[in-house]
Formats: C-alpha cells, structure tokens, sequence
C-alpha cells in the first residue's frame, strides 16, 4: 500500500493575513522609502548649506513627469506675480511634494504586500480572506496616511525646519503649502490601496483609470483653472481638488452600483461568472464563456 503523499498548501491560503502582508509589506516598504529618501537628504544638505535657492534649483532638475513640470512652471509663473516671488513657491512646494512622496512609498508598501495575497485567493474564490487582506490594508493605510495629515496640519514646521531656517515669508509659504497642498492626503491611503487592489483581481484597466483620475483628469485641468483666480495659492489647490474628485467619483460609481443591483460593486461572489482575464487572457475567457452558455 502506498502511502500518501499530505498535501501542501500555498501560505497565502493558510498563514494569519496580517502576518502575510507584514511579511510582503515590510520589505517592499523599505525600498520605496529608501528612493524617495534619496531624494529628501540631498535637500536637507543643500538647505542648509546653501539656502532654499539651492533647493529652488534641484527642484526645476526633479520634475521627470508632465504633471511636475506643468506644476512648477505655474508655481514660477503666478508666484513671480505675488509677493513670495517665484523661487519660494518653486522651492517650498517642492520639498512638499517630496515629503508626501515618503508618505506614497510607505502606502505603496503596504498595497503592494497585500496583493499577491489577495491575487491568489481571489484566484482561488477564498472571498473571505480577500476582503480580510483588503480591509487590513485600507486600515493601515489609513493609520499612516492621517498620522501624516496631522503632521502636516499641526506641525509642518518641524518639517520644514529640517530643509534650514529661512526667513519669514519663506516659511510662511511653506506652511501653507504643507496645510493646503496635503489637505486631503487621508484620501492617499484609500486610493492607493484600491488601486492595487483592482490590479489584483485582474481589472488593470479600472486601476490605472483610477490613478490616472487624481494624477491626470483632474489634477490637470484645476491646475490650469485654478490659478487664474486664486492666483500662486491656486496651484496648491490642485492637490486637495484632484484628489476630492477621484474619490467622489469612485464612491459615485460604486454607490450607482449598489443603488440598481443591491449589490457591492466589485465582489466578486456578487456574480453568476466571475473569471479573471489577467491569468486567463481574454482568448480563454471567451472559450470558458461560450462553453457555458
């Protein structure tokens, strides 16, 4: 008689769901922080060393996407019309930006420990711990995303300290631009994770609709907008109009969902056929689907 061989189950399938994303989260967040560390002590140095026009430079050298360039260029254009000149709003809302980059790695970290776990049991149709590993992660993600938003509210200065001391109307800015600019970066978190989330369960396409919508769609044309009357604090208004937009929008598009079908938008168990187009590829869904009906 043969005898059997026990059966060996995935981790993903067993192990606590806290435990799995800490073990997946911790690394992934230590090295995105580690870039964008990169980033934030080259300033630290260069301010107090040289002052914030030092900084002003790197920041017009930083800009490697569309958005950034767009930003500074607007910062450089109305700040030159206002009474902080256009290196203070080009150099303070550059550290900004920065700084909430640290904020975006460590959420980064987290979403991306979580997915592989909510991948494969999603894959598996073991809904209860996808909606445990995603509920784990919006959690954490949200702790972290409102600890900085209290930061920032409460004591941007103790950040912007640690770039040197400069001289009133610089700080000034820099506060403003900490407390507007970041008003709504609790959002961040939930907009970070989801977005992951989505990629997942294998509807890339409705992710990178979702990250576009704060980044692109709104962020842009308030951009454009906003300044004309706000003036150089217009641009800091971007950030908290872009990011209340895209998280209206997906709460309007899920709660649309709810409202005709009784059920939550995106769950899976929710559906007569649900099958995942990432894995199988579109081809196979199609075969599955015909087989069927």
């Amino acid at each position: 008689m043969e005898n059997a061989v026990p059966e060996k189950r995935s981790p993903f399938a067993t192990e606590p769901i806290g435990r799995l994303i800490v073990k997946f989260a911790v690394p992934s967040v230590i090295a995105l922080l580690v870039n964008s560390l990169y980033n934030i002590v080259d300033q630290i140095f260069i301010g107090n060393g040289v002052g914030y026009l030092g900084n002003g430079a790197t920041n017009i050298v930083f800009p490697i996407t569309i958005v950034m360039a767009l930003t500074n260029n607007l910062l450089a254009q109305y700040g030159a019309q206002s009474i902080y000149g256009s290196d203070i709003p080009l150099t303070a809302t550059g550290i900004v930006m920065k700084v909430n980059q640290i904020m975006i790695s460590i959420l980064l970290g987290i979403a991306t420990g979580a997915q592989p776990i909510i991948g494969f049991n999603y894959g598996a149709m073991n809904f209860n711990r996808v909606k445990k590993a995603l509920d784990i992660s919006l959690i954490a993600s949200e702790i972290v995303s409102v600890l900085a938003f209290l930061l920032f509210q409460f004591a941007p200065m103790s950040v912007i300290s640690l770039f040197g001391s400069e001289d009133a109307l610089y700080n000034e800015f820099a506060v403003k631009a900490f407390r507007i600019f970041l008003m709504l970066c609790p959002l961040t978190g939930f907009q970070t994770v989801i977005a992951v989330y989505l990629q997942a369960v294998g509807k890339p396409i409705k992710s990178a609709i979702l990250s576009l919508a704060r980044q692109i769609i709104f962020f842009v044309p308030a951009a454009l907008l906003l300044p004309r009357t706000l003036g150089v604090e217009g641009v800091l208004w971007t950030g908290p109009v872009a990011d209340g937009l895209a998280f209206i929008k997906d709460k309007r598009r899920a709660a649309y969902h709810r409202f005709y079908t009784d059920m939550k938008w995106g769950h899976a168990q929710n559906y007569d056929l649900t099958l995942n187009s990432g894995t199988l590829g579109l081809d196979k869904c199609v075969e599955i689907i015909k087989s069927l009906y």
